[in-house]
Protein backbone atom coordinates (compact mmCIF):
# COMPACT_ATOMS: atom_id res chain seq x y z
CA UNK A 1 0.00 0.00 0.00
CA UNK A 2 1.04 3.43 -0.35
CA UNK A 3 3.58 6.59 -1.14
CA UNK A 4 5.38 7.80 -3.63
CA UNK A 5 8.72 6.76 -3.86
CA UNK A 6 11.54 9.81 -4.36
CA UNK A 7 15.40 9.73 -3.93
CA UNK A 8 15.38 7.06 -0.73
CA UNK A 9 12.92 4.75 -2.23
CA UNK A 10 14.04 2.06 -0.42
CA UNK A 11 13.69 3.46 3.33
CA UNK A 12 9.77 4.95 1.99
CA UNK A 13 8.89 1.62 0.56
CA UNK A 14 9.85 -0.04 3.89
CA UNK A 15 8.04 2.79 6.37
CA UNK A 16 4.63 4.03 4.64
CA UNK A 17 2.62 1.25 5.17
CA UNK A 18 4.57 -0.87 7.75
CA UNK A 19 0.44 -0.33 7.14
CA UNK A 20 -0.74 0.08 10.63
CA UNK A 21 -2.50 -2.99 9.47
CA UNK A 22 0.27 -4.60 12.30
CA UNK A 23 -0.52 -1.88 14.62
CA UNK A 24 -0.87 -2.67 18.48
CA UNK A 25 -4.29 -1.37 18.63
CA UNK A 26 -5.39 -4.05 16.58
CA UNK A 27 -3.12 -6.62 17.70
CA UNK A 28 -4.96 -5.95 21.36
CA UNK A 29 -8.35 -6.29 19.45
CA UNK A 30 -7.35 -9.42 18.30
CA UNK A 31 -5.27 -10.88 21.39
CA UNK A 32 -7.35 -13.66 22.92
CA UNK A 33 -8.47 -15.11 19.15
CA UNK A 34 -8.55 -18.65 19.07
CA UNK A 35 -7.30 -20.58 15.84
CA UNK A 36 -9.94 -20.17 13.00
CA UNK A 37 -12.85 -22.76 13.14
CA UNK A 38 -14.11 -24.61 10.16
CA UNK A 39 -16.77 -22.76 7.99
CA UNK A 40 -20.42 -23.34 9.33
CA UNK A 41 -22.56 -25.97 6.89
CA UNK A 42 -24.59 -23.18 5.09
CA UNK A 43 -21.00 -22.21 3.58
CA UNK A 44 -19.55 -25.54 3.04
CA UNK A 45 -20.47 -25.59 -1.14
CA UNK A 46 -18.71 -22.85 -1.64
CA UNK A 47 -15.73 -23.77 0.89
CA UNK A 48 -15.15 -27.02 -1.08
CA UNK A 49 -15.63 -25.46 -4.23
CA UNK A 50 -12.39 -22.91 -3.29
CA UNK A 51 -10.48 -25.67 -1.80
CA UNK A 52 -10.43 -27.64 -4.80
CA UNK A 53 -8.49 -24.74 -6.88
CA UNK A 54 -6.48 -24.25 -4.07
CA UNK A 55 -3.44 -26.09 -5.49
CA UNK A 56 -3.96 -24.69 -9.10
CA UNK A 57 -4.37 -20.98 -6.71
CA UNK A 58 -1.09 -21.68 -5.18
CA UNK A 59 0.92 -22.32 -8.33
CA UNK A 60 -0.33 -19.20 -9.79
CA UNK A 61 0.84 -17.13 -5.94
CA UNK A 62 4.40 -18.58 -6.38
CA UNK A 63 4.56 -17.21 -9.64
CA UNK A 64 3.56 -14.04 -8.87
CA UNK A 65 5.56 -14.02 -5.70
CA UNK A 66 8.67 -14.98 -7.20
CA UNK A 67 8.64 -12.33 -10.48
CA UNK A 68 7.11 -8.89 -8.68
CA UNK A 69 7.24 -5.93 -10.97
CA UNK A 70 7.64 -2.41 -9.27
CA UNK A 71 4.71 0.10 -9.54
CA UNK A 72 4.53 1.28 -13.30
CA UNK A 73 5.88 -1.76 -14.32
CA UNK A 74 3.25 -4.40 -13.88
CA UNK A 75 3.23 -5.65 -17.38
CA UNK A 76 3.46 -9.51 -17.07
CA UNK A 77 0.98 -9.28 -13.64
CA UNK A 78 -1.25 -7.45 -15.69
CA UNK A 79 -0.75 -9.87 -18.40
CA UNK A 80 -1.61 -12.76 -16.18
CA UNK A 81 -4.35 -11.86 -14.86
CA UNK A 82 -5.90 -10.61 -18.35
CA UNK A 83 -5.04 -14.35 -19.95
CA UNK A 84 -7.00 -15.98 -16.69
CA UNK A 85 -9.90 -13.57 -17.18
CA UNK A 86 -10.37 -13.75 -20.83
CA UNK A 87 -10.36 -17.72 -20.37
CA UNK A 88 -13.28 -17.59 -18.24
CA UNK A 89 -15.18 -15.65 -20.45
CA UNK A 90 -15.20 -12.12 -19.79
CA UNK A 91 -14.59 -8.83 -21.90
CA UNK A 92 -11.25 -8.01 -20.95
CA UNK A 93 -9.02 -4.23 -21.66
CA UNK A 94 -5.92 -4.20 -21.16
CA UNK A 95 -3.60 -1.04 -20.48
CA UNK A 96 -6.65 0.81 -18.57
CA UNK A 97 -4.74 3.78 -16.97
CA UNK A 98 -0.86 2.38 -17.25
CA UNK A 99 -0.94 -1.34 -17.00
CA UNK A 100 -4.62 -1.60 -14.91
CA UNK A 101 -6.84 -4.72 -16.64
CA UNK A 102 -10.70 -4.36 -16.59
CA UNK A 103 -12.70 -7.63 -17.21
CA UNK A 104 -16.55 -7.02 -17.53
CA UNK A 105 -19.21 -10.33 -17.28
CA UNK A 106 -22.88 -9.44 -17.82
CA UNK A 107 -25.09 -11.80 -16.20
CA UNK A 108 -28.32 -10.23 -16.17
CA UNK A 109 -30.20 -7.08 -14.54
CA UNK A 110 -29.12 -6.08 -11.38
CA UNK A 111 -26.15 -4.45 -9.53
CA UNK A 112 -22.74 -3.68 -10.52
CA UNK A 113 -20.01 -4.96 -8.69
CA UNK A 114 -16.52 -4.08 -9.18
CA UNK A 115 -13.62 -6.17 -7.31
CA UNK A 116 -10.44 -5.01 -7.11
CA UNK A 117 -6.63 -6.16 -6.54
CA UNK A 118 -3.89 -4.35 -6.89
CA UNK A 119 -0.90 -5.96 -8.77
CA UNK A 120 2.68 -3.83 -7.63
CA UNK A 121 5.44 -4.99 -6.04
CA UNK A 122 8.41 -2.64 -3.58
CA UNK A 123 11.65 -1.66 -4.09
CA UNK A 124 12.32 -4.42 -1.07
CA UNK A 125 15.09 -6.88 -1.20
CA UNK A 126 13.53 -10.63 -0.09
CA UNK A 127 14.94 -12.12 2.74
CA UNK A 128 12.26 -14.57 3.61
CA UNK A 129 13.96 -17.31 2.78
CA UNK A 130 11.15 -19.06 1.22
CA UNK A 131 11.90 -21.87 -1.56
CA UNK A 132 10.03 -19.75 -4.39
CA UNK A 133 11.59 -15.94 -3.14
CA UNK A 134 12.25 -12.97 -5.46
CA UNK A 135 15.65 -13.10 -6.82
CA UNK A 136 14.21 -10.05 -9.27
CA UNK A 137 16.59 -7.01 -8.88
CA UNK A 138 15.84 -3.58 -11.11
CA UNK A 139 17.64 -0.13 -11.07
CA UNK A 140 15.28 2.38 -10.43
CA UNK A 141 14.19 5.38 -12.17
CA UNK A 142 16.24 7.18 -9.13
CA UNK A 143 18.97 5.08 -10.42
CA UNK A 144 19.06 3.20 -7.33
CA UNK A 145 19.21 -0.90 -7.89
CA UNK A 146 17.31 -2.49 -5.79
CA UNK A 147 15.58 -6.00 -5.14
CA UNK A 148 11.70 -6.41 -6.11
CA UNK A 149 9.24 -7.94 -3.10
CA UNK A 150 6.15 -8.50 -3.02
CA UNK A 151 6.29 -7.57 0.71
CA UNK A 152 2.51 -5.94 0.59
CA UNK A 153 0.74 -9.00 -0.32
CA UNK A 154 -0.36 -7.86 -3.43
CA UNK A 155 0.54 -11.17 -4.63
CA UNK A 156 -2.20 -12.83 -2.69
CA UNK A 157 -4.77 -10.33 -3.59
CA UNK A 158 -3.87 -10.94 -7.19
CA UNK A 159 -4.66 -14.30 -6.64
CA UNK A 160 -7.92 -14.60 -4.68
CA UNK A 161 -9.08 -12.07 -7.27
CA UNK A 162 -8.44 -14.94 -9.82
CA UNK A 163 -10.08 -17.42 -7.89
CA UNK A 164 -13.01 -15.23 -7.00
CA UNK A 165 -13.09 -15.03 -10.57
CA UNK A 166 -13.21 -18.81 -10.99
CA UNK A 167 -16.23 -19.35 -8.16
CA UNK A 168 -18.34 -16.75 -9.28
CA UNK A 169 -17.69 -17.80 -13.17
CA UNK A 170 -18.97 -21.59 -11.63
CA UNK A 171 -21.77 -20.41 -9.86
CA UNK A 172 -23.50 -17.67 -12.64
CA UNK A 173 -26.61 -19.41 -12.13
CA UNK A 174 -26.88 -18.53 -8.58
CA UNK A 175 -26.58 -14.54 -9.18
CA UNK A 176 -27.97 -11.79 -11.54
CA UNK A 177 -26.20 -8.40 -12.17
CA UNK A 178 -22.78 -7.24 -13.86
CA UNK A 179 -19.06 -7.85 -12.74
CA UNK A 180 -16.50 -5.48 -12.98
CA UNK A 181 -13.08 -7.55 -12.03
CA UNK A 182 -10.28 -4.44 -12.10
CA UNK A 183 -6.33 -5.61 -11.88
CA UNK A 184 -4.89 -1.88 -10.53
CA UNK A 185 -1.63 -0.78 -11.02
CA UNK A 186 0.45 1.50 -9.32
CA UNK A 187 -1.08 1.32 -5.66
CA UNK A 188 2.07 1.70 -3.68
CA UNK A 189 2.91 4.65 -5.72
CA UNK A 190 -0.88 5.81 -4.60
CA UNK A 191 -1.31 6.60 -7.96
CA UNK A 192 -2.77 3.49 -9.85
CA UNK A 193 -6.78 4.09 -8.83
CA UNK A 194 -6.61 7.74 -9.85
CA UNK A 195 -5.21 6.81 -13.40
CA UNK A 196 -8.00 4.42 -13.75
CA UNK A 197 -10.18 6.60 -13.15
CA UNK A 198 -9.16 9.10 -15.42
CA UNK A 199 -8.78 6.77 -18.37
CA UNK A 200 -12.56 6.03 -18.11
CA UNK A 201 -13.28 3.58 -15.75
CA UNK A 202 -16.45 5.02 -14.74
CA UNK A 203 -17.59 6.01 -18.28
CA UNK A 204 -15.97 3.17 -20.87
CA UNK A 205 -16.97 0.54 -18.67
CA UNK A 206 -20.32 -0.36 -16.48
CA UNK A 207 -20.14 1.98 -13.48
CA UNK A 208 -20.35 0.11 -10.25
CA UNK A 209 -23.26 0.16 -7.57
CA UNK A 210 -21.29 -1.75 -5.20
CA UNK A 211 -16.97 -1.72 -5.00
CA UNK A 212 -15.41 -4.36 -2.98
CA UNK A 213 -11.58 -5.18 -2.11
CA UNK A 214 -9.55 -7.22 0.23
CA UNK A 215 -5.77 -6.61 1.88
CA UNK A 216 -3.56 -8.97 3.75
CA UNK A 217 -2.63 -8.26 7.04
CA UNK A 218 -0.12 -8.73 9.35
CA UNK A 219 -1.97 -8.11 12.64
CA UNK A 220 -3.70 -11.02 13.19
CA UNK A 221 -3.99 -14.58 12.59
CA UNK A 222 -4.18 -16.11 9.14
CA UNK A 223 -7.68 -16.51 8.03
CA UNK A 224 -9.19 -14.24 10.40
CA UNK A 225 -11.06 -11.42 8.81
CA UNK A 226 -11.16 -7.84 10.43
CA UNK A 227 -13.66 -5.18 8.58
CA UNK A 228 -14.07 -0.96 10.26
CA UNK A 229 -16.83 1.06 9.45
CA UNK A 230 -16.66 4.11 8.16
CA UNK A 231 -13.28 5.89 8.03
CA UNK A 232 -10.59 2.33 7.71
CA UNK A 233 -7.37 4.40 6.64
CA UNK A 234 -6.07 7.95 6.35
CA UNK A 235 -5.39 10.68 3.73
CA UNK A 236 -1.57 10.16 3.28
CA UNK A 237 0.42 13.49 2.35
CA UNK A 238 4.22 13.80 1.54
CA UNK A 239 5.57 17.66 2.89
CA UNK A 240 8.82 18.71 2.04
CA UNK A 241 10.16 21.32 3.87
CA UNK A 242 13.90 23.26 2.21
CA UNK A 243 15.09 25.47 5.24
CA UNK A 244 17.07 28.20 4.45
CA UNK A 245 19.71 30.34 6.27
CA UNK A 246 22.39 32.00 5.86
CA UNK A 247 25.91 29.53 6.38
CA UNK A 248 29.85 30.63 7.91
CA UNK A 249 32.05 29.25 9.71
CA UNK A 250 31.04 27.26 12.78
CA UNK A 251 33.24 29.29 14.86
CA UNK A 252 31.42 32.67 14.18
CA UNK A 253 27.68 31.69 14.64
CA UNK A 254 26.77 35.26 15.07
CA UNK A 255 27.02 36.36 11.79
CA UNK A 256 24.84 33.24 10.26
CA UNK A 257 21.50 32.17 10.51
CA UNK A 258 21.77 28.32 11.35
CA UNK A 259 19.21 26.50 9.48
CA UNK A 260 20.05 23.26 11.50
CA UNK A 261 18.78 25.34 15.16
CA UNK A 262 16.22 27.00 13.18
CA UNK A 263 15.20 23.41 11.41
CA UNK A 264 15.19 21.82 14.77
CA UNK A 265 12.65 24.33 16.06
CA UNK A 266 10.62 23.97 13.15
CA UNK A 267 10.64 19.97 14.28
CA UNK A 268 9.59 20.36 17.70
CA UNK A 269 6.89 22.88 16.94
CA UNK A 270 5.37 20.47 14.71
CA UNK A 271 4.54 18.18 17.52
CA UNK A 272 2.24 20.79 19.41
CA UNK A 273 -0.03 20.75 16.18
CA UNK A 274 -2.18 16.87 16.97
CA UNK A 275 -1.20 17.83 20.41
CA UNK A 276 -2.68 21.14 20.93
CA UNK A 277 -4.55 21.94 17.99
CA UNK A 278 -6.26 18.59 16.76
CA UNK A 279 -9.37 17.90 18.50
CA UNK A 280 -8.05 15.17 21.42
CA UNK A 281 -11.38 12.76 19.91
CA UNK A 282 -9.69 13.25 16.39
CA UNK A 283 -6.53 11.42 15.40
CA UNK A 284 -3.45 12.84 13.16
CA UNK A 285 -0.21 11.68 12.88
CA UNK A 286 2.64 14.36 11.38
CA UNK A 287 6.22 12.76 11.95
CA UNK A 288 9.19 13.97 10.53
CA UNK A 289 11.18 11.35 8.87
CA UNK A 290 13.89 12.51 7.93
CA UNK A 291 16.57 15.13 8.58
CA UNK A 292 19.55 16.14 6.22
CA UNK A 293 21.78 19.57 6.87
CA UNK A 294 25.58 19.77 6.85
CA UNK A 295 28.98 18.58 5.52
CA UNK A 296 31.56 19.27 7.86
CA UNK A 297 32.07 19.74 11.70
CA UNK A 298 33.13 23.11 11.53
CA UNK A 299 30.33 24.47 8.60
CA UNK A 300 27.28 26.33 9.61
CA UNK A 301 25.31 25.05 6.13
CA UNK A 302 23.12 27.49 4.67
CA UNK A 303 20.42 24.86 3.95
CA UNK A 304 18.32 22.15 5.92
CA UNK A 305 16.11 19.59 4.47
CA UNK A 306 12.82 17.98 6.40
CA UNK A 307 10.52 15.08 4.84
CA UNK A 308 7.33 14.94 6.65
CA UNK A 309 4.48 12.22 6.17
CA UNK A 310 1.19 13.44 7.41
CA UNK A 311 -1.98 11.24 8.25
CA UNK A 312 -5.69 12.03 8.75
CA UNK A 313 -8.93 11.15 8.02
CA UNK A 314 -11.50 14.05 7.41
CA UNK A 315 -10.90 16.25 4.71
CA UNK A 316 -11.07 19.35 7.32
CA UNK A 317 -8.32 18.00 9.54
CA UNK A 318 -5.91 17.33 6.53
CA UNK A 319 -6.57 20.91 5.42
CA UNK A 320 -5.69 22.19 8.68
CA UNK A 321 -2.68 20.33 9.57
CA UNK A 322 -1.42 21.10 5.74
CA UNK A 323 -2.07 24.80 6.76
CA UNK A 324 -0.33 24.71 10.41
CA UNK A 325 2.76 23.12 8.96
CA UNK A 326 2.94 26.05 6.55
CA UNK A 327 2.21 28.78 9.39
CA UNK A 328 5.09 27.31 11.90
CA UNK A 329 7.63 26.82 9.27
CA UNK A 330 7.40 30.47 8.22
CA UNK A 331 6.44 31.46 12.06
CA UNK A 332 9.88 29.99 13.20
CA UNK A 333 11.93 31.40 10.58
CA UNK A 334 10.79 34.90 11.27
CA UNK A 335 11.57 34.47 14.77
CA UNK A 336 14.93 33.34 13.56
CA UNK A 337 15.64 36.68 12.01
CA UNK A 338 15.62 35.16 8.93
CA UNK A 339 15.73 37.18 5.81
CA UNK A 340 12.52 37.67 3.53
CA UNK A 341 14.24 35.98 0.77
CA UNK A 342 14.63 32.89 2.59
CA UNK A 343 11.41 32.18 4.34
CA UNK A 344 11.40 28.34 4.13
CA UNK A 345 9.84 26.84 1.36
CA UNK A 346 7.21 24.60 2.01
CA UNK A 347 6.38 21.92 -0.80
CA UNK A 348 2.69 20.35 -0.70
CA UNK A 349 1.00 18.99 -3.65
CA UNK A 350 -3.17 19.00 -2.31
CA UNK A 351 -4.05 17.15 -5.00
CA UNK A 352 -1.49 14.33 -5.53
CA UNK A 353 -2.47 12.79 -2.12
CA UNK A 354 -3.65 9.46 -1.25
CA UNK A 355 -7.12 10.15 0.33
CA UNK A 356 -8.68 8.61 3.45
CA UNK A 357 -10.37 5.32 2.51
CA UNK A 358 -14.14 5.33 3.96
CA UNK A 359 -15.74 1.91 4.11
CA UNK A 360 -20.15 3.33 3.75
CA UNK A 361 -21.12 2.17 6.89
CA UNK A 362 -24.83 0.23 6.50
CA UNK A 363 -22.92 -1.29 3.84
CA UNK A 364 -20.33 -2.30 5.87
CA UNK A 365 -21.95 -3.27 8.82
CA UNK A 366 -24.47 -5.59 6.54
CA UNK A 367 -21.56 -7.25 4.68
CA UNK A 368 -20.19 -7.85 8.46
CA UNK A 369 -23.15 -9.45 9.53
CA UNK A 370 -23.16 -11.48 5.99
CA UNK A 371 -19.72 -12.39 6.58
CA UNK A 372 -20.38 -13.67 10.38
CA UNK A 373 -22.82 -15.93 9.22
CA UNK A 374 -20.92 -17.40 6.29
CA UNK A 375 -17.65 -18.13 8.40
CA UNK A 376 -18.60 -17.96 12.32
CA UNK A 377 -18.84 -15.03 14.80
CA UNK A 378 -15.12 -16.06 15.97
CA UNK A 379 -13.55 -15.39 12.63
CA UNK A 380 -14.92 -11.82 11.78
CA UNK A 381 -13.92 -8.91 13.96
CA UNK A 382 -14.37 -4.90 13.30
CA UNK A 383 -11.05 -3.36 14.25
CA UNK A 384 -9.91 -0.16 14.65
CA UNK A 385 -9.33 1.99 11.72
CA UNK A 386 -5.34 2.64 11.34
CA UNK A 387 -3.56 5.50 9.57
CA UNK A 388 -1.79 3.29 6.75
CA UNK A 389 -2.89 4.30 3.16
CA UNK A 390 -4.54 2.71 0.11
CA UNK A 391 -5.94 4.16 -2.74
CA UNK A 392 -8.79 1.85 -3.03
CA UNK A 393 -10.18 5.19 -1.79
CA UNK A 394 -10.32 7.19 -4.86
CA UNK A 395 -13.16 4.85 -6.74
CA UNK A 396 -15.77 5.93 -3.62
CA UNK A 397 -14.64 9.53 -3.82
CA UNK A 398 -15.10 9.68 -7.63
CA UNK A 399 -18.88 8.14 -6.90
CA UNK A 400 -19.91 8.90 -3.14
CA UNK A 401 -23.28 6.67 -4.15
CA UNK A 402 -21.25 3.67 -4.30
CA UNK A 403 -21.41 1.69 -1.22
CA UNK A 404 -18.10 0.86 -0.91
CA UNK A 405 -15.70 -1.42 1.52
CA UNK A 406 -12.55 -2.73 2.10
CA UNK A 407 -11.92 -5.67 4.30
CA UNK A 408 -9.06 -7.82 5.93
CA UNK A 409 -7.46 -11.30 6.18
CA UNK A 410 -4.76 -11.77 8.53
CA UNK A 411 -1.93 -13.39 7.14
CA UNK A 412 0.56 -13.96 9.96
CA UNK A 413 0.97 -17.98 10.20
CA UNK A 414 -0.70 -19.17 13.45
CA UNK A 415 2.23 -20.70 14.74
CA UNK A 416 3.86 -17.37 14.92
CA UNK A 417 1.06 -15.68 15.96
CA UNK A 418 0.67 -18.12 19.12
CA UNK A 419 4.62 -17.30 19.99
CA UNK A 420 4.05 -14.08 20.04
CA UNK A 421 2.04 -13.72 22.22
CA UNK A 422 3.23 -16.38 24.21
CA UNK A 423 6.87 -14.35 24.67
CA UNK A 424 6.59 -11.47 22.58
CA UNK A 425 8.66 -12.64 19.97
CA UNK A 426 8.56 -9.28 16.95
CA UNK A 427 6.52 -10.19 14.18
CA UNK A 428 7.67 -8.80 10.89
CA UNK A 429 4.84 -5.79 9.44
CA UNK A 430 3.85 -5.39 5.87
CA UNK A 431 6.41 -4.01 3.73
CA UNK A 432 9.25 -5.66 6.01
CA UNK A 433 11.88 -8.09 3.42
CA UNK A 434 10.91 -10.87 5.94
CA UNK A 435 6.58 -10.70 5.59
CA UNK A 436 5.85 -14.29 4.49
CA UNK A 437 2.31 -14.90 5.11
CA UNK A 438 0.21 -18.03 5.81
CA UNK A 439 -0.74 -17.39 1.64
CA UNK A 440 -2.69 -20.49 1.73
CA UNK A 441 -4.89 -19.48 4.05
CA UNK A 442 -5.08 -15.40 2.76
CA UNK A 443 -5.91 -16.92 -0.75
CA UNK A 444 -8.38 -19.73 0.16
CA UNK A 445 -10.18 -16.88 3.14
CA UNK A 446 -10.54 -14.19 0.35
CA UNK A 447 -11.30 -16.21 -2.45
CA UNK A 448 -14.18 -17.62 -0.48
CA UNK A 449 -15.37 -13.75 0.96
CA UNK A 450 -15.29 -12.12 -1.71
CA UNK A 451 -17.50 -14.93 -3.79
CA UNK A 452 -19.80 -15.23 -1.08
CA UNK A 453 -20.15 -11.37 -0.92
CA UNK A 454 -20.40 -11.06 -4.72
CA UNK A 455 -23.35 -13.98 -5.05
CA UNK A 456 -25.09 -11.58 -1.51
CA UNK A 457 -24.71 -8.48 -3.80
CA UNK A 458 -25.82 -9.51 -6.95
CA UNK A 459 -28.19 -12.40 -5.54
CA UNK A 460 -31.33 -12.87 -7.65
CA UNK A 461 -34.75 -11.45 -6.71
Amino acid sequence: MIRRFGPHAAQIATATLALALAMPAMAQTVAAVPAAPAPPPAASALNAQVAREMPSLMELYREMHANPELSFHEVQSAARMAREARRLGFEVTEGVGGHGVVAVMRNGPGPVLMIRADMDGLPVTEQTGLPFASRVRVTTEQGVETGVMHACGHDTHMTAWIGTARALVANRANWSGTLVMIGQPAEERGAGARMMLADGLYTRFPKPTHAIAFHDAAGFPAGMIGFTPGYALANVDSVDIQVRGVGGHGAYPQATRDPIVLASRIVTTLQTIVSREVDPQDAAVVTVGSFHAGTKHNIISDEARLQLTVRSYSDETRNMLLSSIERIARGEAIAAGVPEDRMPVVSIDRNEFTPSTYNVPEFTNQMAGFLRGHFGEARVRQIPAAMGGEDFSQFWRADNSIQSMIFWVGGTPQAEWDAAQANGTPLPSLHSPFWAPDAEKVIATATEAMSAMAMEILKKD
